[in-house]
């Protein structure tokens, strides 16, 4: 028999599945430190190259081929400058950029601004701006400024992105419909009518089969379709198109990739002089915060995985400006498009396994060689099927999910303008546009507070909605004394942020208003609790998750419930609730008494309704959980456990004696009998932990001799040392690296040892026997903020096979 250790958080192995193209979709920024070190993956002697590394590159490059092409049609480049990106994207960004896996190229984003330059200036001197803003970049990552980028509202963000699409899909329509664009979208709007009378049957027949396949390609049911979505949509999508314009001999306008010896390279651009400096910074900036974003992206990407990938570090974002200048400084010098991080590439790089940044500069390899040897297959792609497929990349950047999260967050109007001003004057423009609303909403809401006051059942309640500075100091104080003296009043803060003349005038007020026989409560209704985002108490789950429902298993697993302390993070407000909160009791150490202060304040409000129905309807828990009493195990964190939902007992050791009076304890076992005779729990969860005090002892000491509470106690946890000692050689592998030390297997033996403790008590061994019970073993690495199951495999018959085992703890004993 084997008991296997298995990560709790599920781990996202094999290929990626191609999904319909959204090529820049923007990730989430979110708070990050730019001056992490350089992360260089998994350190390796000589130019080997894994297996993970060349199937992901495999992925990467059959995606990016089309794209690649498709971007330089929609900018009107010639087509040769799309894969000269794609290729110096992944073999330069790859090689400099300080986000090993993120993969650069040609992106969707900087189309209409390639396209607008092109049409300006002409496409030697868009080169010529593309070095430039290269050079650009590399004074940035000089000046240490990466961080800075990612202050850009995420609502300024989306809506560049979203009006780029746009603009984007609107000249591709043309090209659909067998037509040519106009190099304004009002243009391009207006002569869409005339377009739609003139239709070209064969270019809509093909951009409607590259739609088709691009769409359902992904969408393809039963095991065939496991091993069918392993090949990217995109690829599917224009060799499905190509080879049935090709079968059908339809006369179409085909991709024309001219002889590299007449390939244009870099030019002086020409022209005035703010028009050429505003170019260029508009190209830094769509490329460095596309790019930044997406080495953002691709960190939380990594930071979910286990294996190799979880030794990748985090992003340097100093380095990956570095990176990036490097790539447009090659790829306008020889003739390509602008180069930024893309999403669609580095997510389906991380999703293949890839471990360093080799899979990036492999498929920069394969680019070159299919520019070089694919010609003749490359020209016969229909240029209506590109153009389908950039026209789709186009409307996935509007997100609807994007618009969603700015609606939520109420910065609707941030996102309009910035859409707007992008569509109908530049992208420049629009983001212009969008950070001066930005500052303005942000500026009305650290001015503008609501404070209103109401009387519920006796109880004064003055609400303030806002932030609270001085500038709200007159109105709070007005609402203050509308409360009559001697009554009971509760002041709720619903912002985050209070400032030194607001704090006065609330304590200076309470003072008064408790001197004259009143009471005052100041409750802080955080914004991250009530928000449809997070969800507290009833809310999350649903009358604590239709009062836990039969079809979720019995096991340790995590089970959403109230999250009593659940905040967004420390915030001025709480300091200042902790301190008005009046004199600490006697007796009680500082910490104790905040901490007591800031629960009746902030905490209990949220979860007192649901106390409530706890005390009238008794205690259900669904398992005992039996755990050490060390005090880095929090074991609602853990278990994301509300109350109700577990009956905890904590010991040192988490140590189960033998029944029986000559084993000295009967604690452990009243609590036992208790929880399975009279709560009916349906699992007992046995959890060690690394690092744990007694097991070290335990190996320290090999045997106690019972002077002290402290000896008497670790002799129950003798049969686990002998335990370990029976094993000569035990092969314990906790997903995928072996255990650290002896302690942390004796650590893992005990967890197996009193799991056979419990099957020894009588009320344990005859809920088994009904099987309405179930025994698990749980291990918690506390550095690594890691959880494992144990699972016990009865034997080859039954064919179980765990996803991510990769190793077994050797059992004996009854099964």
């Amino acid at each position: 028999m084997s008991s296997a250790c298995v990560p709790t958080r599920p781990e996202n192995p094999g290929p990626a599945r191609s999904r319909a193209p959204a090529e820049a979709a923007s990730p989430q920024p979110v708070e990050h430190d730019g001056r992490a070190p350089a992360p260089a993956g998994p350190s390796r002697r000589g130019p080997r190259i894994e297996g993970a590394d060349l199937s992901a590159s495999v992925s990467v490059f059959l995606i990016a081929l089309p794209l690649s092409l498709g971007i330089a049609l929609a900018t009107g480049a010639p087509l040769q400058a799309g894969l000269v990106a794609a290729a110096v994207g992944g073999l330069v960004a790859g090689r400099l950029a300080g986000c090993p896996l993120q993969v650069s190229g040609p992106a969707a984003g900087l189309t209409v601004v390639t396209a607008d330059l092109i049409h300006r200036y002409g496409w030697r001197a868009t080169c010529g701006i593309t070095v430039l803003a290269g050079l650009a970049q590399l004074g940035l990552s000089c000046l240490r400024v990466a961080r800075t980028a990612l202050a850009v509202s995420p609502a300024v963000v989306h809506g560049m992105l979203a009006g780029i699409g746009v603009t984007i899909a609107v000249a591709q329509v043309h090209i659909v419909l067998g037509g040519n664009p106009q190099s304004a979208v009002l243009d391009n709007v207006r002569a869409l009518p005339a377009q739609l009378a003139h239709l070209h049957p064969a270019a809509v027949a093909m951009s409607a089969l590259t739609l088709a396949l691009l769409f359902g390609w992904p969408r393809i049911p039963g095991r065939a379709g496991r091993v069918l979505r392993t090949v990217p949509a995109a690829l599917v999508a224009v060799a499905g198109a190509t080879a049935t314009a090709s079968l059908t001999g339809l006369a179409l306008p085909r991709v024309d990739l001219p002889s590299w010896s007449s390939h244009a390279l870099a030019g002086l651009p020409d022209g005035p002089v703010l028009g050429l400096v505003a170019a260029v910074l508009t190209t830094t900036l769509v490329c460095s915060v596309q790019s930044l974003l997406g080495a953002v992206a691709v960190d939380k990407l990594v930071a979910g995985r286990s294996g190799p990938q979880s030794r990748i570090g985090r992003s340097d974002l100093d380095r990956e400006l570095l990176g990036q200048g490097a790539a447009n400084i090659v790829s306008g010098a020889l003739g390509g498009l602008p180069v930024a991080g893309v999403a669609v590439r580095s997510s389906a790089n991380v999703n293949s396994g890839a471990v360093s940044r080799n899979s990036t500069m492999l498929h920069g390899v394969f680019v070159v060689a299919a520019a070089l040897l694919m010609v003749p297959v490359l020209d016969l792609i229909p240029l209506a099927s590109l153009a389908a497929l950039v026209m789709a990349v186009g409307i996935q950047m509007v997100s609807l999910h994007h618009i969603r999260t700015v609606t939520r967050h109420r910065e609707v109007a941030v996102y309009a303008v910035t859409t707007l001003g992008v569509v109908l004057l530049g992208v420049l423009q629009g983001v212009l546009l969008g950070v001066a609303v930005a500052v303005a909403v942000a500026l009305r809401r650290l001015a503008h507070t609501r404070i209103t006051h109401e009387e519920e059942e006796g109880v004064h309640r003055v609400h303030v909605r806002g932030q609270l500075t001085f500038l709200a100091v007159p109105r709070l104080s007005r609402a203050l004394h509308l409360v009559p003296q001697g009554a009971r009043a509760v002041v709720e803060l619903d912002g985050s942020f209070m400032d030194h003349a607001a704090y006065e005038s609330l304590r200076d007020w309470r003072r008064a208003h408790t001197a004259r026989g009143g009471s005052a409560e100041l409750t802080g209704c955080r914004l991250g609790v009530r928000s449809p985002e997070y969800g507290h108490g009833p809310e999350r789950g649903g009358k604590r998750e239709q009062e836990r429902s039969p079809e979720r298993g019995p096991g340790p697993g995590p089970r959403p419930g109230p999250r009593a302390g659940h905040r967004d993070g420390p915030g001025p407000v709480e300091p200042a609730l902790a301190r008005w909160g009046g004199n600490r009791p006697a007796g009680t150490g500082h910490e104790l008494a905040d901490g007591i202060g800031v629960f009746q304040r902030e905490t209990a409000p949220l979860v007192r309704e649901e106390l409530a129905r706890l005390a009238r309807e008794g205690q259900r828990p669904s398992q005992l959980f039996l755990t050490c009493a060390d005090s880095r195990l929090v074991t609602s964190m853990i278990t994301s456990s509300g109350p109700g939902d577990l009956f905890v007992v904590r010991n040192v050791g988490n140590l189960v004696p033998l029944p029986g009076e000559e084993n000295g304890d009967d604690s452990v076992a009243a609590a036992i009998e208790y929880a399975v005779d009279v709560l009916k729990v349906r699992s007992i969860t046995v959890c060690g932990h690394s690092g744990c005090g007694a097991m070290q002892a335990l190996l320290g000491s090999g045997s106690e001799d019972g002077t002290s509470p402290l000896g008497r106690w670790l002799r129950h946890g003798l049969p686990s040392l002998a335990r370990l000692a029976e094993d000569a050689e035990p092969e314990v592998r906790l997903a995928g690296r072996a255990a650290a030390d002896t302690a942390e297997r004796l650590c893992l033996a005990n967890v197996v040892q009193q799991l056979d403790h419990l099957r020894a008590h009588e009320s344990v061994s005859r809920a088994l026997a009904v099987g309405e019970l179930e025994l698990h073993g749980m291990y918690f690495h506390v550095g690594e903020a890691q959880s494992y199951l144990l699972r016990r495999a009865d034997g080859e018959d039954e064919g179980e096979v765990f996803e991510g085992v990769t190793g077994a703890v050797k059992l004996r004993g009854p099964a």
